[in-house]
């Protein structure tokens, strides 16, 4: 079987993150309507302040590595913080490995897990789903392909161009832009 990884990084320069809370919502996404056996995951780091995805990998395995590498890009961007960072995950099996507790542990970061069978405690993330089923997933895709760069597109759109009511009208990159130079 091939494999199709695919990662992204959002480019971010340091001097423009806001002077956020440094709690990120990571989730882990699957979508299965291409075939019996043809699926896509998605795992995205999500900022709470704004909204944001911070980084992103797609893959056709739910893999630890697959899990490791979009936070490890997330925190690579962040910049050095005097308060506690959080990342709060489902229980997913990669979020109760060794090696992602061993990346927490090394970046100083707490970690909060949802409880059993309780989405509501990953709300933002559940919420970020469901406007991408939406907006997305209701196409039909003939390729895995297709379906990747749908996705990162919509990723792109939705960081950038997609206005939140929440954030003043302003697209979550905006928002954290304004934020930034308001506090400089």
């Amino acid at each position: 079987m091939r494999s199709i990884d695919k990662t992204v990084n959002i480019t971010r320069t340091k001097e423009l993150l806001a002077p956020s809370l440094p709690i990120a919502l990571i989730g882990e996404f699957r979508y299965g309507g291409m075939g019996q056996n043809e699926r896509v995951y998605l795992e995205p780091v999500l900022d709470l302040f704004n909204g944001e995805i911070l980084a992103f990998n797609i893959s056709e395995h739910p893999t630890v590595d697959f899990a490791l590498k979009p936070l490890r890009d997330a925190l690579e961007d962040l910049p050095k913080r005097k308060y506690r960072t959080t990342v709060h995950t489902d229980q997913g099996f990669q979020y109760q490995h060794r090696h992602w507790k061993n990346v927490l542990k090394e970046h100083r970061i707490f970690q909060s897990m949802s409880r059993k069978a309780t989405c509501l405690d990953n709300a933002a993330m559940e919420s970020f789903f469901h406007i991408m089923k939406v907006e997305v997933m209701d196409e039909h895709f003939d390729t895995k392909e297709q379906l990747i760069q749908a996705m990162t597109e919509w990723i792109e759109f939705y960081n950038y161009r997609r206005i939140k009511t929440k954030l003043g009208g302003k697209s979550p990159v905006k928002y954290r832009e304004l934020t930034a130079q308001k506090a400089a």
